[in-house]
């Protein structure tokens, strides 16, 4: 069946739903800081409404212990097959602020790029389902599989609620596999088909020293500072080699045959043009491995932030009371994140100079995630986007964290096809974040194309099956 109309119900609705996207852009839904919380509200109430407005009425707003979920459904009679859409609509801290050209939270079109936080990851990603769901519905009437949204508030700071939603509503979810586009494209032309994640592991390091803030006249060379001891902790995280220096770090890191990682590298982005879209002349990190194996099959330790002490205009002689540390993981399959805690605590605490103290505090935690490529939900994206670009996208693992595939997979047994729609140089938590509009067009194509694709990979399922 030809979907040309509803391809043609989104070109001629474009600048609405621009406007639409410029809209839930603009409501700066930061998880991460406590000053955004009402702002995080604001943009869940609105994509609520938004949904209402579409056709989906049972759209509601669901309480969590955080921040809230955005849940809606459309099931017709009948076995049809269900599909659950996610996505998060809260976005990264948009500092540094003088970094951007135009204010994160103003979204601005300059030539073919729509800019702020959020555009790509993810209001952008999440609101083409968003069109898709509409075009289906006013120019049909209805979709061809029943459909469950559940939208996210927290994805940045790690979902700590989202295990506890999806296990006390596993009826209202109730689907036969999950979609997503929450990633970057493999090359400006090639959008991603992601099928494994890295899972995370997010922490927090202080030390602690003098009780005050002290003169460094007065106590410099007889107080240990404490911010020299973190810096000395830090540097012994990683060998001159680029490798984690945690004892037993990389005792249950899966090896890759020669066999496996050709294949691994078969559609995978070039060092050359990693390297470009991150800015830099030459890369770091363990060596013996392409650019893309360490971003897709290799752990990594990356220090964050660090603060302590005065960083402001001119001078001020001080040995700070206390040091702190921002401590991310990226761990791979067979890596658990609580280990890999305790392994760290170890570590810190055999290093720790006896003249000052320590306190480790885990921020969040997320394991590693593995779809299998045949599923049905995988193939009808890919089929929906060699539609849409031409090409059928790149099967790639990702660098990247989203604990919802994790949890999805385990309590309610979801396969979830993850595709990636933002150029390789969209910004993402980055200044400038952008959004390529004609790369948008498609992107909104492949998932109007998404859910017909989909009806038509069940039905050949389920005729197999019998």
């Amino acid at each position: 069946m030809s979907i040309d109309d509803l391809l043609r119900y989104a070109r001629v609705n474009r600048g609405r739903h621009l406007d639409e996207l410029r809209q839930f852009v603009a409501i700066p839904s930061v998880s991460a800081q406590p000053d955004h919380a009402g702002a995080v509200k604001r943009c869940a109430t609105w994509l609520a409404q938004h949904l209402r407005k579409i056709g989906l009425t049972n759209a509601r707003v669901v309480a969590t212990r955080g921040h809230p979920i955005v849940y809606a459904s459309l099931r017709g009679a009948g076995a049809r097959p269900c599909v659950l859409i996610y996505g998060h609509y809260d976005v990264q801290p948009a500092e540094p602020l003088a970094n951007w050209q135009s204010p994160p939270f103003v979204p601005t079109v300059r030539g073919d790029k729509l800019y702020g936080r959020g555009v790509s990851d993810d209001k952008g990603q999440l609101f083409a389902f968003v069109i898709a769901i509409e075009a289906w519905l006013r120019e049909r009437g209805r979709l061809p599989v029943d459909v469950v949204c559940l939208f996210e508030g927290e994805e940045e700071i790690g979902s700590p609620h989202l295990l506890e939603f999806v296990s006390r509503s596993r009826s209202d979810l109730r689907s036969d596999a999950a979609v997503m586009a929450d990633a970057i494209m493999a090359s400006p032309a090639r959008p991603a088909l992601v099928h494994a994640l890295r899972g995370a592991l997010y922490l927090e390091l202080t030390v602690h020293g003098p009780r005050l803030d002290l003169h460094s006249g007065l106590f410099g060379g007889v107080v240990l500072n404490p911010l020299q001891a973190l810096c000395e902790l830090l540097a012994s995280l990683h060998d001159a080699h680029g490798r984690v220096a945690i004892p037993g770090f990389y005792d249950r890191v899966r090896r890759f045959t020669h066999a496996e990682r050709r294949i691994l590298l078969r559609d995978a982005p070039s060092d050359a043009l990693i390297a470009h879209d991150a800015g830099i002349a030459r890369p770091w990190g363990e060596e013996g491995f392409s650019l893309y194996e360490r971003i897709a099959v290799r752990p990594a330790l990356t220090i964050n932030g660090v603060q302590g002490g005065y960083a402001g205009a001119g001078s001020k002689g001080v040995i700070p009371a206390s040091s702190g540390a921002k401590l991310s993981f990226r761990l791979v399959p067979d890596q658990d994140p609580q280990e890999v805690a305790r392994m760290l605590r170890r570590h810190l605490v055999e290093r720790m100079p006896h003249a000052v103290h320590g306190t480790l505090r885990t921020i969040s935690a997320a394991r590693p995630a593995q779809m299998d490529p045949r599923h049905p939900v995988l193939q009808a994206a890919s089929d929906a986007c060699r539609l849409a670009f031409g090409v059928r996208p790149a099967l790639l693992r990702g660098g990247g964290t989203i604990p919802a595939l994790h949890c999805f997979q385990t309590v309610l047994g979801l396969q979830t096809a993850l595709l990636g729609f933002a150029p390789t140089d969209a910004g993402m938590h980055a200044p400038d974040e952008t959004l390529h509009l004609p790369t948008y067009d498609k992107a909104v194509a492949a998932t109007i194309g998404f859910f017909d694709a989909y009806a038509r990979q069940s039905c050949q399922e389920r005729k197999q099956i019998a």
